[in-house]
């Protein structure tokens, strides 16, 4: 049959595995003899509110919906695992670092940014790379996108930034002026935006991209020694991109083009892998830098800070339900083990609040408790009780106070954090004017061929000619700043364009 793959054939497939029906039950367990048919008063007659077969799946389906992530709402996930090759223990003690050869498991989500849930996964966007280690410490989350960059370096725009992304609340329709006043009165997003035109914006699929963890993190060894760190997983199926032509295509002829990809690449053991990087700084270099290390809108030069190779993470398992192991994942940068901790980015410490708190908003208090994201530990040992939805036997008769003297857990000095030194004047600092340009020019002439700023500059083009005149002229200009190319090209773009609807529409009025 045409057009048939293993995304077509699921229910085909679970047929063959499944020969012989289960019986239906309720929620309570109970089986049910008739699941076609309401309890009523003879055949015409009100239904009876003894009907709990109905009443139970009606009440369950009117609450089977769970808040959309606000940003990552579409997404695709998977599981696999992640195996040392290299020795980095002088650097880190994490688990999974500790031996050449072990192996960690993991849980994978990728995803767009700005779309609901419904939306295309070929649309131009960032993409989502969050990956959880189930590790014998604890879950670690490296919660990342496919660039090593990112708009703002400031948490407190960050709420802003995103309704530029969303829906007019007027309209609720998307709006070039709110996307691009808000681009070109914050600088500081060019980097990121130059990656988000590029073809880089519109990858093939969520095989063949990277994953960066994008912050500086901290890794701390056995001898409680201390670096700054980047994380940086390098595709091997090799980086591929689509056409803006054919992205747009996708949108509407297969708008889960990459979900599907994913699902059938590991369907049929084409499983995709990823090497893990680290990039190194010490505390010295960082002091003496002349960037702010710190600053998510630049990266750490290669040529200075080399790529060190770590390990592999191969994807090899399909969830067996989307809801319960994908939706329901929750990723935050907080949750870090022995050997992990947070830097001074000040994007990244926003995270760490940000994270944890959506989701128990989205998945409720007890959201760890859930089965893919509980620790790989058998057994939680703490003083959180209670609460909505608690399915673990909420720790039995352990003690819920501490201090106390009934065997209830001890924290232990062996896991306490690296301290460091932080000083300054407590103020709000403005972080607008740090050198916006200087990396994007480096990505401009070194990092794209010809044709790669051609296609740049046609993808910002078509996207800001339907923004207002004065707010493209600050675009043309901030742009400028990069190159002056970059901004005479841009301006010449967008006449034609204009060019080209004037001419357009003089000839729909001369056929009338």
């Amino acid at each position: 049959m045409a057009n048939r793959d293993k995304v077509s054939d699921q229910l085909k497939h679970y047929k063959e595995d499944h020969p012989r029906p289960d019986t239906m039950t309720t929620g309570t367990g109970a089986p049910v003899g008739n699941k076609t048919a309401s309890l009523t008063v003879g055949p015409r007659g009100p239904i009876l509110l003894q009907d709990f077969v109905f009443t139970d799946e009606m009440a369950h389906f009117n609450r089977e919906r769970i808040p959309e992530r606000v940003v990552h709402a579409k997404g695709a996930g998977a599981f696999g695992y992640f195996e040392t090759t290299h020795d980095i223990r002088k650097y880190c003690k994490a688990a999974p670092f500790q031996t050449i050869g072990k192996r960690t498991k993991v849980g994978i989500r990728f995803s767009t940014v700005g779309g609901e849930s419904g939306s295309a996964d070929t649309a131009r966007d960032p993409r989502g790379f969050a990956v959880k280690f189930y590790t014998e410490d604890g879950n670690w989350d490296l919660v990342g996108n496919n660039t090593p960059i990112f708009f703002i370096r400031d948490p407190i725009l960050f709420p802003s930034f995103i309704h530029t992304q969303k829906r007019n609340p007027k309209t609720h329709c998307k709006d070039p002026d709110m996307f691009w006043d808000f681009i070109t009165l914050r600088p500081e997003t060019t980097h990121q935006v130059c990656f988000l035109f590029s073809d880089r914006g519109t990858p093939d699929g969520y095989r063949r991209m990277n994953g960066y963890g994008s912050h500086t993190f901290k890794m701390v060894n056995q001898n409680s020694e201390a670096v700054y760190c980047k994380f940086h997983f390098k595709t091997n199926q090799g980086i591929k991109n689509l056409m803006a032509d054919k992205a747009a295509g996708l949108s509407a002829s297969d708008p889960d083009y990459a979900i599907r990809d994913l699902h059938n690449a590991i369907e049929n053991s084409n499983f995709p892998s990823w090497t893990l990087y680290i990039q190194v700084m010490t505390f010295k270099e960082a002091e003496n830098f002349r960037w702010n290390p710190f600053d998510l809108t630049k990266i750490w030069p290669h040529s200075e800070f080399p790529l060190i190779p770590v390990g592999r993470m191969v994807l090899d398992t399909n969830p067996k339900n989307y809801f319960a192991e994908v939706e329901q994942i929750a990723f935050s940068p907080a949750h870090m083990i022995p050997g992990i901790e947070p830097s001074p980015d000040k994007m990244l410490q926003g995270r760490l609040y940000s994270y944890s708190d959506t989701h128990r908003h989205r998945l409720g208090s007890n959201y760890l408790q859930l089965p893919v994201n509980c620790p790989f530990r058998s057994r939680l040992a703490n003083y959180q009780r209670d609460g909505p939805q608690c399915v673990t036997d909420n720790q039995g008769g352990t003690p819920n106070y501490y201090p106390n003297s009934f065997s209830g857990p001890v924290d232990d000095i062996q896991y306490v954090e690296k301290p460091f030194l932080a000083s300054g004047d407590v103020q709000r600092y403005n972080t607008q004017d740090t050198d916006n340009y200087s990396q994007v020019g480096t990505f401009w002439l070194k990092v794209l061929s010809s044709a790669e700023r051609e296609r740049l500059v046609e993808n910002i083009a078509n996207h800001l000619i339907d923004a207002q005149e004065f707010i493209q002229k600050r675009a043309v200009y901030n742009f400028g700043q990069v190159n002056s190319e970059f901004g005479h090209k841009l301006q010449a773009k967008l006449d034609s364009l204009k060019s080209s609807k004037y001419m357009s529409s003089q000839l729909i009025v001369s056929n009338l």
